[in-house]
């Protein structure tokens, strides 16, 4: 079975085979999001804790977290469940995949570091690889550098370097610009104008029935009179 392991504070990756299952025994049963010691693969992961994050059987049928055991099955999916994208608006599909308790019949099994130990694990814990994007969200960019509501967050986005002479940034989303402010305080103005003028409108057609009203009323009560005079 092939291990891939992920360290997510280096972001760094390193994938080994081991053909021994006794070393495997201590994951199999366990369930996917199970911190499992990493002492049984070797003395250099002495100390070591991962958490199985997944894998796939050897015909490549993806684990799901949920199903409750440790061969395929085949489900209805829809759209928002994992192991599925949606080809067509509102489409349902029904398609094999591997329950989340870990077995022999997997071909590779996906474990994150959770505990570092004594030992470095080379190509894993030695070395350092820079993530290639920065977060592009305001809020996300202040928690990373640390920043207080009145530091400029467009002075720490992480650029990247396409050549020597240009470099690329995203574009911040949920940035409070003074130019946002004042469309939104226009939106308000156009929404309180509105609503102003509705009012204005309806006390408008209000004034006007009573006053209909009151025609209709008088012309009605002049008819009356009419009548009565002419039977006179």
């Amino acid at each position: 079975m092939k291990l891939n392991f992920s360290n997510p504070t280096t972001g760094m990756q390193k994938l080994i085979e081991i053909d021994d299952d006794k070393k495997l025994l201590p994951f199999f049963d366990k369930r996917m999001a199970s911190e499992v010691p990493g002492d049984s693969l070797g003395d250099e992961f002495k100390g070591y804790v991962f958490r199985i994050g997944g894998g796939n059987d050897k015909q490549g049928f993806p684990m799901k977290q949920g199903i409750l055991c440790n061969h395929r099955v085949r489900l209805l999916f829809k759209k928002g469940m994992s192991c599925y994208r949606e080809r067509r608006s509102g489409c349902r599909k029904r398609k094999s995949v591997r329950g989340c308790v870990v077995g022999p019949d997997l071909a590779v099994l996906h474990l994150v570091l959770v505990k570092k130990g004594a030992e470095e694990i080379p190509g894993l814990t030695d070395d350092n690889k820079p993530r290639r994007l920065g977060p592009k969200r305001a809020s996300n960019i202040r928690k990373l550098f640390g920043l207080e509501k009145k530091d400029d967050v467009r002075q720490f986005v992480v650029r990247r370097e396409l050549n020597e002479k240009k470099k690329k940034a995203p574009k911040i989303q949920r940035l409070i610009t003074p130019s946002l402010l004042q469309r939104k305080r226009y939106f308000k103005a156009l929404t309180r104008k509105r609503m102003e003028a509705g009012k204005q409108m309806k006390a408008d057609y209000m004034k006007r029935v009573a006053e209909y009203r009151q025609e209709q009323k008088e012309a009605r009560a002049a008819e009356v009179a009419k009548k009565k005079k002419e039977k006179k």
